[in-house]
């Protein structure tokens, strides 16, 4: 052997111990590839049961008996069991106390929330309110819609909900008639009003129509064929590393050393 040739042989050994090491790492970064996305199209599957059996509660509910307000939950832990249960209450808005949730989109559109208590009936208890949604001004974001409300007593039908809209916000201390959110637990302490710990969504039913705020909830359980589309993708991605890997791994180094 020349001394030509032994530089090759040596890098043809450190090259044959180093293959394994490579395969082994493209191995475990395909499986976790793979690995990653199928469980990411799973959960989208999941998301999509979570809203068909939302639906199908939605269905079931709305044929139970309207509540009325003595028989809403007065604790926290009972009122799951009549979310999204159909609701009539009398009593008089706090109209002082009305709050906007910024950054609420209606029919494509970029505004509020409103948010009013409504003060019961023959009770010393309030229930927040979502009484609909107003725009924002274009130019300027504080500069609030006058909201129009009875001042005496007002029927509210609607449906009834964990609390009002909720969306992420970085610090949860909040005051003053624009906020983010508005827990009922902190706004009763704010307040001094003795507020139920739930929400009503009130809905549009012709004799609310005055005071200009728009109702048109989209219903919860609408976007089940999106989570189908994303888990479809998550599972292709999945399919697409494997055939990847096999092709190039696998099935490509075979041809080539049959035709060497």
């Amino acid at each position: 052997m020349s001394a030509a040739d032994e530089p090759s042989s040596s890098g043809a050994s450190v090259a044959s111990t180093r293959a394994p090491w490579r395969e082994a790492i493209v191995l475990l970064v395909a499986l976790a590839g793979v690995a990653l996305a199928v469980r990411l199209g799973v959960w989208q599957l999941d998301r999509a049961a979570q809203k068909i059996a939302l639906q199908a509660s939605l269905e079931a509910r709305a044929d139970e008996p309207v509540l009325a307000g003595p028989s809403l939950a007065r604790r926290v832990e009972d009122v799951a069991a009549q979310t999204f249960r159909r609701v009539h209450l009398a009593g008089r808005w706090a109209a002082g106390r009305t709050v906007f949730l910024d950054n609420r989109q209606m029919d494509g559109k970029v505004g509020f929330f409103v948010v009013t208590p409504l003060l019961l009936d023959g009770s010393r208890e309030a229930v927040l309110v979502q009484r609909g949604w107003v725009p924002r001004h274009f130019d300027r974001r504080t500069n609030l819609p006058t909201i129009v409300s009875a001042a005496g007593r007002v029927d509210v039908e609607g449906g009834v909900a964990l609390a009002p809209s909720r969306m992420f916000e970085f610090s949860a201390a909040a005051s003053g008639p624009i906020r983010q959110n508005v827990d009922a637990a902190s706004f009763a302490r704010e307040t001094g009003l003795d507020l139920l710990p739930l929400a009503v969504i009130e809905s549009a039913d012709g004799s609310n129509s005055f005071d200009g705020l728009e109702r048109h909830w989209p219903p919860p359980a609408t976007d089940v064929q999106k989570h189908y589309g994303y888990a479809f993708q998550w599972f292709a991605i999945g399919a697409a590393i494997t055939s990847l890997y096999v092709w190039f791994r696998i099935l490509r180094p075979r041809r080539r050393r049959r035709t060497e």
